[in-house]
């Protein structure tokens, strides 16, 4: 090892910590990264990537059935094993030599094992074989560990060893039958991959699928699950989970039961911070990190959080663009540079708040950023409502016989610019960076009248947004 010294150091080695680490080398810092498992992360071996290489086979198979001259040519069933592969090759068979290579090339030193802090800019790391490494911040400690998926307390649950994303999207073996307990995303996303896979789903929901979204949006993917033979339970409680041999025995609020061979739990997500050391400084074991827009930790002038255990926006995109502004604003502060901490300013995470754009990979997809109709009533503004099918726009027609979906502008009255939009329809993950632009730009609506989208296109619907609501 080079040494124990370094001016930023990094607990996980995930995306978010790597973005991290390698803007904070590029404002001429040394950086280290401390990680445990694999180099890239959850979103690489266990989340984004997985799951979007299993949901897409059975997505480009059933768009091709429903366009005529397609239809014809295809023939048989999904590969589900040929799917598994393909998983496969994009988590690289679980093995991080290619992202370690990468950190090599960035200039980036890591170390391997379990790093707790132990006071103010130390971090102990165990290896493996037991050894301790002794690790100095010169300037800071980013806490970047991410984390783990919650596991309500459902009587007999914990001991009925259930699935979670990291088992669902990691599986060799596909169940014949899965019962999932929980109602957003990646509980509906998983929904739709076992249910192409041939597999006798349950889905059992508190209340209605993906509740923080605009509700058609939910009300869309129920719909398209249950086509697909998934049995949707909405407003049920789970009460308990029993596992007998092989096979799993859930009752329900109403007393009725499901058995499955497996059960995925999809509730929710708490940060991995209760073994990191945050007791040596003070904070509580297990608690999410506030942060200021600048991602550093309230209280003090050293530690950094970003990604998942800030509880900002749990989102692998949006963790990254937090890494960045922490990276950034870590070598200006290091080298005493100006810091531009003003909303929107290059050292700070605004769009956190009411910006941040994120895709449903479900069939059909939703795509959304800002606020919900809603949030931005619940926020004070007063908020029109637009609201147009995207199946009667030409270019969805021409895409794909029978396209449904539907679109929705929030506008803000008083200054006439969008607060949120919301898509939900086939492969819609397309057209959400202009609507992000939008939002984030405050793009007046009789600016986006000058925004003249291609014909026969998809992006159309922006012009019938636009026409329903009207000329200001």
């Amino acid at each position: 090892m080079a040494g124990t010294e370094y001016d930023v150091i990094v607990l996980g080695g995930g995306a978010v910590g790597e973005n991290v680490a390698d803007r904070a080398v590029q404002g001429g810092l040394t950086a280290v990264i401390v990680e445990s498992e694999l180099v890239g992360g959850e979103c690489s071996y266990w989340a984004c990537m997985p799951s979007k290489a299993l949901l897409r086979s059975a997505q480009v198979l059933r768009q091709a059935q429903r366009v005529p001259g397609a239809a014809e040519a295809v023939a048989g069933k999904l590969d589900v094993q040929a799917v598994l592969k393909r998983r496969d090759s994009f988590t690289s068979n679980w093995d991080d030599a290619g992202q370690v290579s990468w950190l090599d090339s960035a200039g980036i030193a890591l170390v391997r094992g379990h790093g707790r802090l132990t006071g103010p800019k130390q971090v102990a790391v165990t290896a493996e074989d037991g050894s301790v490494t002794t690790l100095t911040a010169r300037h800071a400690v980013v806490v970047s560990t991410g984390s783990d998926s919650l596991i309500p307390d459902i009587p007999g649950l914990h001991e009925a060893s259930p699935w979670t994303s990291r088992e669902a999207t990691s599986a060799q073996t596909v169940p014949a039958s899965l019962a999932i307990i929980g109602g957003g995303v990646v509980a509906s996303e998983m929904a739709t991959v076992y249910a192409a896979f041939g597999t006798e789903v349950t889905l059992i929901s508190r209340g209605r699928l993906l509740a923080n979204l605009e509700p058609f949006a939910g009300d869309l993917v129920t719909e398209a699950l249950r086509e697909q033979g998934a049995t949707v339970l909405l407003d049920t409680e789970t009460t308990r989970v029993t596992r007998n041999g092989d096979a799993v025995e859930i009752e329900l609020g109403d007393g009725s039961t499901i058995t499955a061979e497996q059960v995925l739990v999809a509730t929710g997500r708490t940060p991995r911070t209760q073994d990191v050391g945050l007791d040596s400084i003070g904070l509580k074991p297990g608690s999410w990190l506030e942060t200021d827009d600048t991602l550093l930790v309230k209280g003090f002038d050293w530690l950094y959080a970003t990604g998942d255990v800030t509880h900002r926006a749990l989102l692998t995109h949006q963790g990254k663009y937090q890494a960045r502004a922490a990276g950034d604003v870590i070598a200006a502060r290091a080298a005493g540079k100006p810091v531009a901490d003003q909303p929107w300013g290059a050292h700070v995470a605004t769009a956190d708040h009411q910006a941040v754009p994120q895709v449903t990979f479900t069939e059909p997809e939703v795509a959304s950023v800002g606020l919900t109709a809603k949030a931005a009533k619940d926020a004070g503004y007063d908020v029109r409502v637009v609201d147009y099918e995207i199946g009667n726009v030409a270019g969805a027609s021409v895409r794909l016989d029978g396209y449904k979906g539907t679109a929705r502008m929030v506008v803000d009255e008083q200054r006439k610019v969008l607060l949120g939009v919301t898509f939900a329809g086939p492969e819609v993950g397309d057209l959400l960076q202009a609507a992000t632009v939008a939002v984030v730009g405050e793009v007046p609506i009789d600016r986006l009248w000058h925004a003249v989208p291609a014909y026969p296109t998809v992006s159309e619907i922006w012009l019938r947004l636009l026409e329903t609501y009207g000329r200001p």
